[in-house]
């Protein structure tokens, strides 16, 4: 291995290091570790609820409106199959070499046979969707979650998927058009982005629905969902059960009596 390779090896490990103290350093503040910004989280969240309504629910509603099934289900697979570039990357980074390989032949798939993503070819021939992101890659390599947050327009997070939300923006080919391209490919890419966030909106109208008619507090509600489905992400649904451990744990005092 060559010099160059070694200080860059080094200097990830300690990026890495430092990233890891920081977000532990915020995890063990002697309050509770997913809340210890309740009052600046609910602030956001009151503003992002007013954006949502003033601005994101009614495009949603119209976009729903206007679109077809068959449109929706095209936009919805092209900017899905854009996502697998970063998840194939992400497999990497976690070694998950298998579903790396899965994940980067439905990128191939549908980027030709299912002519750029729009009709999800991939799924159609028995290979799975994925949900990798570089909040998860973290999250595998260790670092720490940190407490919950709440991020102006973007929603709940966590220190470590914040980072890693600058990771996924990096990994995603539609950030780079913006830099590399005039004005007119940028002005698409703009009206890309607008035509993902409605489609991604208007998915969201159902589970709306169902979290505003059953939960009696939706701030901790939606801590609770999201640091949960965190966790079930990066130990791919491997929690552990409560439950079990409990039962464990009456055998080893049966045992000792």
């Amino acid at each position: 291995m060559n010099k160059k390779a070694i200080d860059r090896k080094i200097a990830f490990k300690f990026g890495l290091l430092v990233l890891t103290t920081i977000l532990n350093g915020c995890a063990t503040t002697g309050v509770d570790p997913a809340g210890p910004w309740e009052d600046w989280n609910r602030d956001v969240s009151s503003f992002n609820d007013d954006f949502d309504e003033t601005i994101m629910k009614p495009m949603a509603e119209g976009y729903t409106w206007a679109a077809p099934d068959v449109v929706s289900g095209g936009v919805t697979n092209f900017f899905s199959n854009i996502q697998d570039v970063g998840v194939t990357i992400n497999d990497l980074l976690q070694f998950k070499l298998g579903q790396a390989a899965e994940d980067g032949s439905r990128l191939v798939i549908n980027s030709t046979v299912g002519i750029a993503g729009v009709i999800d070819v991939a799924t159609m021939v028995g290979l799975e969707k994925h949900r990798e992101d570089f909040g998860q890659t973290l999250g595998v390599w260790g670092v720490p979650s940190g407490p919950y947050m709440i991020l102006p327009f973007w929603g709940a997070s966590s220190p470590r998927d914040f980072v890693g939300l600058i990771g996924d923006i990096l990994l995603d080919p539609v950030s780079y058009t913006v830099f590399i391209s005039g004005g007119l490919v940028s002005a698409a890419t703009m009206g890309a982005a607008i035509l993902d966030a409605a489609d991604w909106r208007a998915g969201l109208l159902v589970t709306e629905r169902i979290v505003d008619e059953t939960a009696l507090d939706q701030y901790d509600f939606l801590k609770a969902a999201y640091m949960q489905r965190r966790e079930y992400l990066i130990l791919d649904g491997n929690v552990p059960d409560p439950d079990a451990e409990l039962e464990l744990d009456e055998d080893f005092d049966a045992d000792l009596e």
